[in-house]
């Protein structure tokens, strides 16, 4: 069997239960995984005038943690702000209620949205000369969002003031009233680096950071706490789940992640997975195939741009030939990225060769259709071909480059290796197999590297084959170390069982290049020579053709100095 072939076994993540999952919980489910939030919050729970900062995510259960946070690791006392001699202090101990002006009536309070300056300190009722408190007066821990908060500057400065003078002042008829209250901001990491940057007092009053993680590690989490923070989340929606049901959320969750030893924490998403699941099924209980089908019906209301995409290979309005060989021409990868959705989009890619001092042109990037990261990519490729056959001379070639029928942007280096073996192939004049696609980023050693989208980019190729017809020749090339992110669609497995279709693993440009052109690669001896007959031996043959070309081509002074020694 060909070592580069991926198993099956490893096209999806594979999990496995020590028990059958119950259906509890415990009141710190929704931290699972946040170990830093946690320590923040105990450390904030027992320090005098510091607050904190609480970095979270998109798609967290926001409330949910809250909620945990101050249950499990809270400190919560009896506690009345009391009016005296024209002073306001707190105390927990028994004092006359005529002088009580707050009580702290909750745990905590959560502000976001519009909040109003009446809302964080409270005011002043004239007509009964009574003070409504606010948040700041009526809980032991106030949570702000942080975005809500800076749109409105004014709010924002005076809360800083707050902490700052640790009193804030209600009414003239009211001496300043004492602060005691724990605040939290509650944002994403990049909001708390600009206001550390930006507001000087900021690293004074919030120098707590708790920042949470979206996802989990399996080599720490074990998988059955990972199912109670998922019943958590079953509870909350009034559902059940089957044991065939997990294994798909467990699946969808590792997709979220985008690696098999991950699960994500984006419980809004799979919140919403579930719900959507229930009311396809009419039913509260879910078993595979109703998730499975709500999988499906997810897909089919977001894959219009897909649809239209395929339609044009299909109409073959693109050119990607999916059978035979080519010189010069291999099938790429790449990924189209929707703001909710992306899919995998297969390219062409084309090289061509003559003499030339040694430039390999990238075509997108002169007509100023790349970017950067794939400028640096042709770079590296480059470097790499004049380390394989440029040691001891220049190379006398000139190589183009370029993605067939692209009309848009192109970025990232994930294409290198594809783009190194069409030159292999336009140098050495050895067809490529157009059945096969390739992905992986290249460094100067000719090692391949991870790349991102890789399910997607199997997938997308996997697509196209199918509607033309699988023929067991098909299959798709990925970096070695991008095998932990394998967790493809259930179709795509099924056609690797049956044997219709391949994929392959290489950790080195050589593995890449004989895959493609049923060639070895060969390998060098001590006078940098590769043997004849091998892949590379070919490219150093034609190389070195190309090396003679200088010597064919007569110069003007040789032409004429023969023409006159004929004269004579």
């Amino acid at each position: 069997m060909n070592s580069n072939i991926i198993p099956t076994s490893a096209l999806k993540p594979q999990f496995t239960f020590t028990a059958s999952p119950a259906n509890d919980f415990s009141a710190d489910a929704p931290l699972i995984g946040q170990a830093r939030v946690r320590a923040a919050f105990k450390l904030l729970t027992h320090t005098r005038d510091q607050h904190m900062y609480l970095a979270d995510f998109n798609g967290c259960d926001r409330k949910g943690i809250l909620n945990a946070l101050v249950k499990t690791e809270g400190v919560i006392a009896n506690k009345q702000l009391v009016l005296k001699d024209d002073s306001t202090y707190w105390t927990a101990g028994d004092t006359d209620a005529d002088s009580v002006l707050a009580s702290k009536q909750h745990d905590y309070v959560y502000l976001s949205g519009t909040i109003k300056k009446h809302d964080l300190i409270g005011r002043y009722n004239t007509s009964s000369n009574q003070y409504q408190p606010g948040a700041l007066a009526s809980s032991h821990y106030l949570f702000v969002c942080a975005d809500s908060i800076w749109k409105r500057e004014a709010l924002w400065e005076l809360l800083l003031e707050i902490i700052d003078k640790k009193e804030y002042q209600i009414h003239s008829s009211l001496p300043a009233l004492a602060l005691d209250c724990k605040i939290i901001l509650i944002g994403s990491i990049n909001q708390y680096g600009q206001c550390w940057l930006g507001e000087p007092s900021f690293s004074n009053h919030f120098p707590l950071l708790g920042e949470s993680v979206n996802e989990i590690d399996l080599t720490e989490t074990s998988v059955d706490d990972y199912n109670l923070w998922l019943n958590f989340i079953i509870k909350r929606l009034d559902l059940t789940l089957d044991t065939g049901a997990r294994q798909i959320v467990l699946e969808y969750s590792a997709r979220l992640a985008d690696h098999q030893q991950r699960l994500s924490l984006m419980a809004v998403n799979i919140e919403q997975l579930l719900a959507q699941a229930a009311a396809l099924a009419q039913q509260q209980h879910i078993d595979a195939s109703a998730l499975t089908h709500c999988l499906d019906m997810f897909s089919q209301r977001h894959n219009a741009s897909e649809k239209l995409s395929a339609q044009n290979f299909d109409d073959l309005f693109i050119a990607l030939p999916t059978e035979d060989e080519q010189i010069g021409q291999i099938n790429g990868l790449t990924v189209i990225e929707n703001a909710e959705y992306s899919y995998g989009e297969p390219a062409r890619i084309t090289a061509s060769v003559h003499y030339g001092d040694g430039e390999v042109a990238d075509i997108e990037r002169k007509s100023e259709l790349a970017g950067n990261i794939h400028a640096k990519g042709m770079m590296i490729l480059s470097s790499c071909l004049y380390r394989i056959f440029g040691k001891d001379a220049p190379l006398h070639l000139n190589a183009n480059i370029v993605f067939e029928q692209s009309y848009q942007e192109i970025d990232g280096d994930s294409a290198s290796l594809a783009e190194y073996c069409s030159l292999i192939s336009a140098i050495s004049e050895k067809p490529i197999k157009q059945s096969i696609a390739a992905t992986g980023a290249i460094d100067q050693f000719g090692n391949v590297q991870a790349i991102g989208g890789v399910n997607e980019k199997i997938e997308g190729f996997f697509k196209l084959c199918q509607r033309r017809g699988l023929t067991g020749q098909q299959g798709v090339i990925i970096p070695c170390s991008n095998m932990q992110q394998l967790n493809l669609h259930r179709s795509v497995i099924e056609a690797i069982e049956k044997g219709l279709f391949t994929l392959y693993q290489v950790k080195h440009i050589d593995e890449a290049a004989e895959i493609l052109m049923q060639t070895p690669a060969g390998i060098a001896d001590e006078d940098n020579q590769f043997p004849e007959g091998s892949l590379y031996g070919l490219v150093q043959e034609r190389l070195d053709a190309l090396a003679g070309y200088q010597d064919e081509e007569k110069s003007f002074f040789v032409k004429l100095r023969e023409k006159l020694s004929f004269f004579s």
